[in-house]
Formats: structure tokens, sequence, C-alpha cells
């Protein structure tokens, strides 16, 4: 028997395969949108993909669980609770699958959801170790607050915290203290607040350190759980409802995209997200454009900044760029929002460069845009008269922006920095200047 663990770094999302002790099947836990790790490992090891269990249908990326059963034939698992609308067994409270010697069974741990289970291996006889999903995370729990206007079931902030509370104490607490935990995200998401940079743990090592399983209120829990969570990006409501109906085929809906070499004369008539790296975009970029870099948390943003449905271009320098930034952008299910794929090394537009001296020198002659998130600012003010509003905000609150001065906008280390410039240009009248001062805070 052997556990493989798969990353998904700019997501920070953890999935799984289980290869049998006859190494003859595979079973998968939460797969990312792209099935071709999972279908190379199967492989590799002369095996079959039989089945696949989701934890919940989840908020932040598109799980491939349809597809692969289109392709291979594996059956889904999913709690009754889910409400899927794609072919399925119920997995629940005390039922198992079995196969030799390894038998998965299911643990129904409402919190982050109320259709959320975790799943038990249990390895000749003995728990060895426990698929958390989105509900125990490594010094963490999963954040209650997603599932208020979505999903076969909703509920409310509030219900979800207590039942999290219970969940982790009266169903995965009392599992031995080597079991090895298994999550599915790491540090980064936004699914949980306080992550430790682990990808595995143990229930006894969490028992000790992870602050959501120590002796506490109920009431106390609630409210700490609440405190401070992340922004919640306008696509988590969207990718639960096509997760809960099953996403279509990546590579059939990619091959429908439309991909051109505009040339210099080209207009776009929607926004145009540039992925290229920030000094190429400040040196030239089409009118109208976001600048959301392939180098970073690009899902993230693309899925922060632009509301579902919402058409847009997607540029790279080169068609592996190009290739890769469709693949990531349907990792969030936008592909069919993509109007077109554009391949530009440059164009006309050109963005203020940042002189450090003057704007040390002149600091009061601009308006100071931080857009970094409230707790960060309530951690570290950096400019006293700055001006905080969120990135994810920025685009519902830009008449909040005074016009009579230079626009000077920063973040923590650049990447959003370089986002809320290009935003901002494209939507203040012409004659602004607007300068991205990034990472450079630090000289202040």
């Amino acid at each position: 028997m052997k556990i493989k663990q798969f990353e998904d770094k700019a997501l920070s999302q953890y999935s799984y395969a289980i290869l049998s002790e006859d190494q003859s099947a595979v079973t998968l836990i939460d797969p990312a949108r792209d099935i071709r790790p999972y279908l190379e490992y199967a492989t590799a090891n002369h095996a079959k993909i039989t089945a696949v269990i989701e934890t919940h249908p989840h908020a932040d990326f598109i799980s491939s669980h349809k597809e692969l059963h289109e392709q291979t034939g594996a059956v889904i698992y999913c709690s009754v609770q889910t409400g899927a609308a794609y072919a399925h067994q119920a997995f629940d409270d005390g039922q198992t699958i079995t196969s030799g010697q390894i038998s998965f069974k299911a643990i129904n741990t409402p919190g982050h959801s109320p259709d959320s289970i975790s799943v038990l291996l249990i390895y000749r006889g003995k728990d060895h170790a426990v698929f958390t999903g989105d509900t125990l995370f490594i010094g963490d729990c999963g954040r209650p607050d997603l599932r208020e206007n979505t999903g076969n079931q909703k509920a409310l902030r509030i219900e979800l915290a207590r039942q999290m509370y219970h969940s982790l104490r009266e169903r995965l607490m009392p599992l031995a203290d080597d079991v090895i935990v298994y999550p599915a995200h790491g540090a980064g998401t936004l699914c949980g607040k306080d992550l430790r940079d682990a990808d595995q743990s143990t229930i006894g090592e969490e028992r000790k350190s992870n602050w959501s399983l120590q002796k506490m209120n109920i009431d106390k829990f609630v409210s700490t759980l609440l405190e401070d969570q992340p922004f919640i990006p306008q696509y988590f409501p969207y990718d639960v409802e096509i997760n809960r109906q099953g996403a279509p085929a990546l590579q059939a809906t990619l091959s429908t995209i439309h991909i051109t070499k505009p040339d210099a004369s080209f207009i776009p008539d929607e926004i145009v997200i540039d992925t290229r790296p920030a000094a190429d975009f400040k040196d030239g970029h089409l009118s109208g454009s976001f600048n959301l870099m392939l180098d970073g948390r690009f899902e993230t943003w693309l899925g922060a900044i632009l509301p579902p449905h919402e058409p847009f271009y997607l540029l790279a320098a080169d068609m592996v760029s190009l290739q890769q930034a469709m693949e990531r952008a349907a990792g969030i299910g936008y592909e069919p929002f993509i109007k077109a794929g554009l391949i530009m090394h440059t164009a006309s537009e050109k963005q203020t460069p940042f002189d450090v001296e003057y704007f040390r020198q002149h600091i009061d002659e601009f308006t100071i845009i931080d857009v970094r998130n409230a707790t960060e600012v309530k951690h570290q003010q950096v400019f006293d008269h700055a001006i905080n509003i969120p990135l994810p905000e920025l685009r519902m609150r830009l008449k909040e922006i005074p016009l009579d001065k230079p626009i000077a906008v920063h973040c923590a280390g650049g990447y959003r920095s370089a986002a809320a410039s290009s935003i901002l240009e494209a939507a203040l009248p012409d004659n602004m200047e607007i300068t991205d001062i990034g990472g450079h805070i630090k000289s202040f």
C-alpha cells in the first residue's frame, strides 16, 4: 500500500492517490482539475483508477472527479448531503469501501461545509491515516463562512462554526495519536487562516499544537474561528456549484478557445488579463489590461478581481505561457469566460516609472492606496495617510479614490500593487498619474 500526495502550489491544494497492496487499483481523494498526473501515476504502477472520493464540493478549485469517471470508469463517492448532480455513490458515516487489506471509512465532519466528510484509511485492520479535507488542517481548521449563499445545503457561519467544534472533538480527536493527518490544503490557502507550513501531521501532534483542538468552550472557539478570516474571492460560490454539478473535460474545453497574435492596432473590447512579468507590462501593454502575473497566485487574484461570467482576453508572451495560463484559469473553472488567447510581447501603453528619491521627498503630494488586506494593515501600517482598499475590493470602490493628486499604489511584496496599478490605469482618466511602488515600501 502506498500513499502519493500531489500538490498544486498556486492554490496550496493537496490531492491523494492510494495504491492498493497488490498494486492493481488506485483510489483518488480530492483530485485537481488536470487528470494527467493521476493517469500517469496509475500507468506507471500498471494500476487502474477505480474510485474517486470527494470530501466536499470545493470552493477554491475545480475537481476532476467527473472527467475521471468518464475516462476510467472510476466510481465517485461523496456525502449524500452534497446533492451531487453527477453519477455517484453515497458515502457517509460508517460506510466503507474495501479493497483487499485497505478500507476507507466515511466520517461525517460538518463545519467547513454541511456536507464535509473525512476519510479514515484502515490498513490491515488498523487505523492508519485520515484524509481530513477542509475540516482539519496542519495547525488550523477550515473556515465556516463559505456556504451561507451557495451549495445544495446552505448554513450560517455561526451554525457551521459550532458544528466544526463538535466534529473536531467528537469525530477526529478520538482517533489514535499515530494516525497520520492528510489535509486538502497547506499554508497559503484561503480555506483557513493560520496553517503551518507542513504537508502532513498526526492526530497526536495536532492534539498538542493545533489551536482549534485545545480545551475551550464552544463560544470561545466560535469567536476565535470567525475572527480575521481572509477575504472570500468572488469565484468561490461559483466553484462550489460547478463541483456539485461536475466539470467538463479539461483539454476538450481548452481546445475551443481561439488563440491569435494581434498586431499593434488591436483594440480590445473586453478586459485583458496580461500574465507577463510586471517589468514587461510596464514597458508596454494593451489599453484596459490588468497585470496578473503567472509567477504568483494567479488563480486566486483572477477569481477575486473578475466575477464569474465576466468575459476577458488572456494574454501571454508565448504559446507555452499562454497554455499554462489557460490551464490555471481552468483550475478555478474560468475557461468558458476566456474570449480569446492573445500572444504579444509588447504594446503601446506604458506605466510611470517609480522614482524612489522623488517619492521620498514629495510623499505628501501623492494619494497612497494600500491594497493589502485590512488585517495586514492593522498589524503594520506603512504610510499614515494611506487609503486602505484591499485588492479584491478595488474595482468596486473606485469612487472612494480622490483624483486631485498623483496616485501611488503599494502592497507587501509587489504582486498586488502591480495588479492594482493596472486596474486603476484602466479605470481612471488618462491624465491621472499612477505609480506602482510595489515592494519598495521596505525603503521607508
